[in-house]
C-alpha cells in the first residue's frame, strides 16, 4: 500500500426538513363565531418550507388563519377571504353593525347639512 490515500465509506448526508414562517396580514374587527364577543381578529399566513442543509429552498403548504383577541379561538381561511379582509376600506366587505373606519355613527348622523 504505498502511496494510496485512506478510502472511506463514501457516504454523503443530506440535512434537510421543514420550517413554518407566520406574517401577520393585519387586524380586522368582528364578531367571533366561538366567544360572540365584538373583537379584533389577527389574520395570519403560515407558511411550511423545505429546506436543505437549512436553507429554505420552497413552499410545501400555505395555510390562512384567523385568531380571535378575545378567546384565542383559530379558524383556517381561504386565501381569497383572507385578501378580501386585509384589502383595506375600499375592498373590505365588513360585518353588519361595523361602520367603516373614519365613519361617524350614532346621534351626530343626524346634524343637518351645511
Amino acid at each position: 500500500m504505498r502511496g494510496s490515500a485512506p478510502r472511506y465509506g463514501g457516504s454523503v448526508i443530506f440535512i434537510f426538513g421543514t420550517k413554518g414562517y407566520v406574517t401577520v396580514l393585519g387586524l380586522v374587527t368582528f364578531v367571533c363565531g366561538n366567544c360572540g364577543n365584538p373583537a379584533a381578529q389577527r389574520i395570519e399566513k403560515w407558511v411550511t418550507k423545505f429546506t436543505l442543509f437549512f436553507i429554505p429552498l420552497f413552499p410545501v403548504s400555505t395555510k390562512y388563519v384567523v385568531q380571535c383577541a378575545m378567546c384565542g379561538v383559530q379558524s383556517r381561511l381561504e386565501q381569497d377571504e383572507a385578501e378580501r379582509l386585509t384589502a383595506g376600506p375600499a375592498g373590505a366587505a365588513r360585518p353588519s353593525g361595523f361602520p367603516a373606519p373614519g365613519a361617524v355613527s350614532g346621534p351626530e348622523d343626524k346634524r343637518p347639512a351645511g
